[in-house]
């Protein structure tokens, strides 16, 4: 049979056609069809090229296992936030858009310029043989653990190498005046005297007493305030990795066999114990320095070798790592990995009770004892059961998802008036939850992903109550739900929400009454200064604010300076209104030179990132940037 199909693969293929597409048809799933070959909605498009959400959701999985691989600490959740998705759209966005630049102005990488990137990278670097030549077998060893070929990964380099210049002409040229620099810094640094009186609103609440008139009035006009969200009963369902882990039962003889492949590897690695005698001498010392330095720790060398057993003595009295010469030069033990290369390959490859040669380092010159061998500790198959079960079941699992994830898509859309079938299929769990449109406070896991809630709220599952689509909400996470109660977005009555209008209207009206006396004063003072009741003055600048609102030191600082005192007010908002005097300009403190220079260096490269912005900003327009999907607002914490 098997042999039938291979010799007439052509053959079945058009009848496997023949019957799928009608099947397709009479489910109505033809939209589906195209959608998924099509990779999902178009979330973006460059130059006339749709960036889809099947590439959007792609970049961002990239991502979260670039950030998770740099820092093994942080929460993923925190990584698949709408600000986190929404901003690996833009890098996305971005990268074509220097693509489509670099392919408009012919921006190639020529293979000398390749070549020079590759020598600089310090991972390839450290590929290479003691006579120089790259060792290819790592090399490839080192690629294919990132998934990829070395031509796939020139490849790469080079593209990147070849969008780099796209702005690199625009940095580099970038130019600002130090007079330039100096005045806009100047200003930053400028301090103002001031003397301020503050008009609260909170000190006018007392003096408003709404009607109930008043309160119907406002209510009324304000609708918009008293909205209760429209919110949604739901049930749904979570398949995940520990989810298909559930169904995956490990056979003694896999585990027996997986032990024997890896049990070398999972005992963990050899480990060595030495002792040092460092004589200091760092890379961006003299050369009659270093060559001093190395005179020197010779003469302990031939100590030591005359006298191996006097090693901790000499290093006590002459080496210069403080952390080790008390201890007679003992760093302990350290695998692979844990110091400089020079150092780590001379350890290794020492037998025990061995004294090294001169080895140079960026520290200067060592001398090396090895002390101890630690070899792997070989754990019996019983011991390591539970780790080889966990490892072996997720490999497995990692292996089955896409089966299993293929199930669930197709499961819940031609079931779709129930999640029971493909719970009880998958033995899954359905849980139950309100939710609303936006995340509510609180709200985790996939209860807090938009694209899961803008499929609840779309228009056939409120209607019709069917399943959604199966919906990727993060990293091997799928979710599909249901309403099964609805209520739509309404206004409150007045009755709920009576004291809420008095409190909005008061806090209204006071803000009203603080602002108006607030202007009065200021128009009063002026014509009269003595008549002014303000507080001690202060010193301010923008990066010294002394207790004062934001709003009041913009306006002390924005005032025209030129005749001295002036008047100025500032519009505080809920908060009331403020009237200030500006007594006396003190120009900023004359800087050291080094200061100075530090400035000027921070202000050319700040305006050399505006002009660069502004011109992807322009590139943009050129190549026809559309976004489609909507920024997340950012949410401000306490903590900045």
């Amino acid at each position: 049979m098997f042999d039938f199909v291979r010799k007439h693969s052509k053959i079945m293929m058009g009848l496997m056609f023949l019957l799928i597409i009608p099947a397709f048809v009479v489910v109505g799933g033809r939209e589906s069809f195209r959608r998924f070959n099509e990779g999902g909605d178009t979330v973006a498009t460059v130059a006339g090229q749709d960036i889809k959400q099947t590439d959007w959701d792609a970049a961002h999985r990239n991502e979260v296992q670039r950030v998770m691989a740099s820092k093994p600490g942080i929460d993923p959740k925190l990584l698949d936030s709408p600000e986190a998705r929404y901003a690996t759209l833009e890098n996305l966005v971005q990268q074509r858009v220097l693509a489509a630049a670099a392919a408009k102005f012919r921006l190639v990488t020529s293979d000398s310029r390749l070549a020079n990137s590759l020598q600089d990278d310090s991972a390839i670097a450290s590929l290479r043989k003691p006579d120089g030549s790259l060792d290819m077998d790592r090399y490839r060893q080192l690629l294919a653990a990132q998934g990829m070929t070395p031509e796939m990964f020139e490849a790469r380099v080079r593209t990147d190498l070849s969008q780099r210049q796209v702005v690199a002409g625009v940095l580099v040229t970038a130019f600002s005046a130090g007079a330039e620099a100096d005045l806009a810094l100047n200003a930053l640094f400028e301090k103002r005297e001031i003397q301020v009186s503050l008009f609260k609103a909170a000190d006018f609440a007392a003096k408003v007493s709404p009607s109930d008139a008043d309160l119907d009035a406002w209510y009324k006009d304000h609708p918009a305030l008293f909205q209760a969200s429209e919110q949604a009963q739901v049930e749904y369902m979570v398949l995940d990795m520990d989810a298909v882990k559930k169904s995956i039962s490990v056979n003694e003889a896999d585990l027996q066999t997986y032990y024997k492949e890896n049990a070398d590897r999972m005992a963990g690695k050899e480990e060595r114990r030495a002792s040092h005698i460092l004589i200091a001498a760092p890379k961006d010392a003299s050369a009659d320095d270093r060559k001093k330095a190395r005179t020197k720790a010779e003469d302990l060398l031939a100590e030591v070798k005359k006298t191996p057993a006097a090693f901790a003595g000499v290093a006590k009295k002459n080496s210069q790592d403080t952390g080790s010469a008390e201890q007679g030069g003992d760093l302990g033990f350290f695998a692979r990995g844990a110091m400089v290369k020079p150092f780590e390959d001379t350890a290794f490859s020492l037998k025990k009770g061995d004294i090294s040669g001169i080895v140079e380092s960026d520290f200067g010159y060592h001398i090396i004892q090895l002390t101890d061998i630690r070899a792997p500790k070989q754990r019996s198959f019983e011991e390591m059961r539970p780790e080889l079960e966990a490892e072996l079941k997720n490999q497995q699992a990692q292996r089955k998802f896409a089966e299993v994830a293929e199930t669930f898509t197709n499961g819940v859309y031609e079931q779709s008036d129930s999640l029971k079938p493909m719970a009880e299929r998958l033995k899954l769990s359905i849980q139950a939850a309100m939710v609303t449109r936006t995340p509510t406070p609180g709200a985790k896991g996939v209860l807090a992903n938009p694209k899961f809630l803008n499929a609840i709220f779309s228009a056939d599952s409120i209607e019709k109550k069917r399943n959604t689509e199966a919906v990727d909400a993060g990293s091997n996470q799928l979710v599909s739900g249901r309403i099964t109660q609805y209520t739509p977005a309404h206004t409150l009555p007045l009755a709920e929400v009576k004291e809420q209008v008095r409190m909005q209207l008061v806090a209204a009206r006071a803000t009203e009454l603080a602002k108006k006396d607030g202007q009065d004063k200021l128009a009063t003072w002026k014509a009269n200064p003595a008549a002014a009741t303000l507080a001690a003055a202060v010193l301010v600048s923008r990066d010294n604010l002394q207790q004062q609102p934001v709003k009041v030191v913009d306006a002390a600082l924005r005032a025209d300076a030129s005749s001295l005192p002036a008047w100025a007010g500032a519009d505080l908002g809920e908060q009331g209104y403020a009237v200030l005097k500006i007594n006396k300009l003190v120009p900023r403190e004359a800087p050291a030179a080094a200061i100075v220079k530090q400035g000027r260096d921070q202000y050319a490269q700040g305006w050399a990132g505006a002009e660069s912005r502004a011109y992807y900003s322009t590139l943009k327009e050129l190549f026809k940037v559309k976004i489609n999907v909507a920024k997340p607002l950012v949410k401000v914490s306490l903590a900045g």
